[in-house]
């Protein structure tokens, strides 16, 4: 009979051994157990397998050939624990591990500094791994001294820091100063390892940040960045996807490096044929295609001449797909489609809607944020939404049921979804109402996450916006006067905006929505005061002088109402908070604010008189006056309207 391989239990036993030899063999039977085997890492993690190891590497003497022996294969199984698997990583630190394979990485054997250096590069290939502090001298020098070994798991070891350690602009801005740059395109000669490493490297350091990619375009009088050009004609599909994405970056800080060399056509045309691989260089084309074109409607055209929504569409017809390569096509197309609307009527032409719409209830948690995301870009086109595209049963079942997700991103990106199909809508609106999906927005304004919150409160804007009494009414009712005054008051100023607003769209239209702001002894309309005196945030000021425009277009105690709240404290010669408004630097602010003028001196009211005396004695009419020729054409024509109805009572 054929030899049965010892339990896991057994081996665990054998690697506390005090036999060198027994110990060693238990170690090489671990290590290849779990090679490429996530189930057997976490059997052999349970087990309490990597203490051991790590004790073994911290015990064994790397100056005598069996304890050199011991620290190789305990090292390599370490690695492979880590490798892939954020429970492994976990456990590696947790043993203490991590300390000794640095240490080792200076030991005089090769072999062992080999072995320690490839486990910590399995180490920095996860998100868990030890940050290292680029503003130390000691990591800084430490992190160096790798970039310049001739030792190529040394080196890779220095790239991988960088990859997972770099992430402010300041940290950029030091690696650059320092020298890792010039460290870093110097392997692009060496191994086709060190090539990719290196330019993953490079693209780590240059992203989003424009002062270091000045600083690169100029290294070596630009031979650096002809040399990563030259790479995007590699023959190794991995080298053609990282000198890509070296070169969106240098793009993406601005276009005028690389505007000779027509480089944007020729990015799209690579990353389109990179999305064949199979591979992970396929998965990660596609988000390298959104980097691309992301923002930018011109190189969004060029995609779009260069047939890319066809091909992602090809690809998403295969039912195999990987879950990251069906986000990564979610996310390229809702680039694509952020801006132009010949591409969003070329997506719904090929019929991949029903595909998306699928997606939403997809098991994997980035599926389903990508999917929500790209309904959204698709769904920014009045034509395609008076059509009811989007809004049928199944689509907005299934978007209101995203609401409850147990992830927080899908459901940021539900409600961003859902905030732009309920624009202006009024039958969706009923649809969305039926399927429950109102009692789910008024839930998340009060969590505790604050961009639900922002998104939750969003949705409700645009779902009041244009809305009809009866809907606003509901929506009303279920929020609650305090809910909305709390709202208006909240620690967030995004989200005190956006209550601000939503209260604009409430009290727009007939007298009894004016009547919202007064409900419960006027809580609401405190809230906004209370805002409009402290805050300094100018969407803020712009959101409240609307949110009063509308409400000065109700009856005679309304506009009083306003006139008390922007007038009430000027008394003692201060300069008012509405004084201020009309003063400001932003174009934006000064019209909102002259609408609301122009509505509390409309001359067919009949206390308009009365207010304009008021607003003459503030000095609020000789403010007006400096206006009528501001450098903004809005402002001008709002301050000529507003003089022109106060001077129908004179002059004086």
């Amino acid at each position: 009979m054929p030899a049965t391989r010892p339990s896991s239990d057994m081996i665990i036993h054998r690697l506390a051994s005090s036999d060198c030899e027994i110990k060693l063999k238990a170690i090489r039977e671990v290590k290849n157990q779990i090679i490429g085997n996530r189930t057997k890492k976490l059997s052999y993690i349970k087990l309490g397998a990597v203490p051991v190891l790590a004790a073994v590497l911290a015990g064994a003497d790397a100056d005598s050939a069996p304890g050199s022996s011991l620290i190789v294969q305990s090292a390599a199984a370490l690695g492979s624990f880590a490798c892939g698997v954020d429970a492994g990583v976990r456990a590696v630190l947790d043993a203490g591990a991590f300390p000794h394979l640095i240490r080792l990485l200076s030991a005089a054997d090769d072999k062992v500094a080999d072995a320690a250096a490839r486990s910590l590069r399995m180490i920095y290939q996860s998100k868990l791994a030890p940050k290292y502090d680029f503003y130390k001298e000691q990591d800084m020098g430490f992190l160096l001294s790798l970039l310049k070994s001739g030792n190529e798991n040394l080196t890779g070891l220095g790239a991988s820091i960088v990859i997972q350690s770099c992430e402010t602009s300041d940290e950029q801005n030091i690696l650059c100063c320092a020298g890792a740059l010039e460290r870093l395109i110097s392997l692009l000669d060496g191994s086709l390892s060190q090539r990719d490493f290196s330019l993953e490297s490079i693209a780590a350091i240059l992203k989003n940040n424009p002062e270091v990619v000045s600083k690169f375009v100029d290294l070596q009088n630009g031979r650096a960045l002809s040399s990563i050009i030259e790479l995007t004609k590699d023959r190794y599909s991995r080298t053609r996807l990282l000198a890509s994405l070296c070169l969106i970056c240098v793009n993406n800080s601005s276009s005028c490096y690389l505007q000779d060399t027509g480089i944007e056509t020729k990015l799209i045309n690579i990353l389109l044929e990179l999305l064949d691989d199979s591979g992970k260089v396929g998965d990660h084309a596609c988000f390298a295609f959104s980097s691309l074109v992301e923002g930018k409607e011109d190189v969004q055209k060029l995609a779009f001449e260069a047939n890319a929504i066809d091909k992602f569409n090809n690809h998403l017809q295969n039912c195999a797909l990987h879950p990251k390569r069906l986000e990564g096509i979610f996310i390229a197309l809702a680039a694509l489609c952020s801006k132009l609307e010949c591409c969003r009527s070329k997506f719904l032409s090929l019929q991949a809607l029903n595909i998306l719409v699928d997606a939403l209830t997809y098991d994997d948690a980035n599926v389903r944020t990508a999917a929500c995301i790209c309904l959204k870009n698709v769904s920014r086109s009045i034509k395609n939404l008076s059509a009811g595209y989007f809004m049928n049963e199944r689509t907005v079942a299934t978007l209101v049921r995203l609401l409850s997700d147990l992830s927080t991103s899908v459901r940021v990106a539900a409600l961003g979804a859902i905030s732009n199909l309920l624009i202006d809508f009024t039958p969706q609106k009923s649809r969305f109402i039926q399927c429950g999906g109102i009692k789910e927005l008024v839930q998340l304004t009060k969590s505790m996450d604050s961009s639900l919150r922002l998104n939750a409160v969003w949705a409700l804007r645009n779902m009041v916006f244009l809305a009809d009494k009866t809907c606003k009414e509901e929506i009303f009712m279920e929020l609650t006067v305090s809910s909305v005054a709390s709202l208006i008051c909240d620690p967030e100023p995004s989200v005190q905006e956006q209550a601000l607003a939503l209260v604009r769209n409430l009290v727009d239209g007939c007298m009894d929505c004016v009547e919202y702001a007064f409900a419960e002894d006027g809580i609401i309309l405190d809230a906004v005061e209370r805002q409009l005196q402290k805050s300094s945030k100018i969407e803020i000021g712009i959101q409240g002088m609307y949110l009063l425009s509308n409400i000065a277009c109700g009856n005679e105690s309304h506009k009083e109402a306003v006139m008390q709240l922007l007038f009430s404290k000027a008394e003692n010669g201060s300069l008012s908070f509405f004084s201020r408004f009309l003063l400001s630097n932003d174009s934006r602010l000064r019209p909102s604010a002259l609408w609301v003028i122009v509505n509390l001196t409309f001359p067919a009211s009949p206390g308009a008189f009365g207010r304009i005396v008021k607003l003459r004695n503030v000095g609020i009419v000789s403010q007006i006056k400096k206006m009528v020729n501001d450098p903004s054409m809005d402002v001008k024509l709002r301050a000529r309207q507003a003089l022109g109805q106060i001077i129908t009572f004179g002059d004086n």
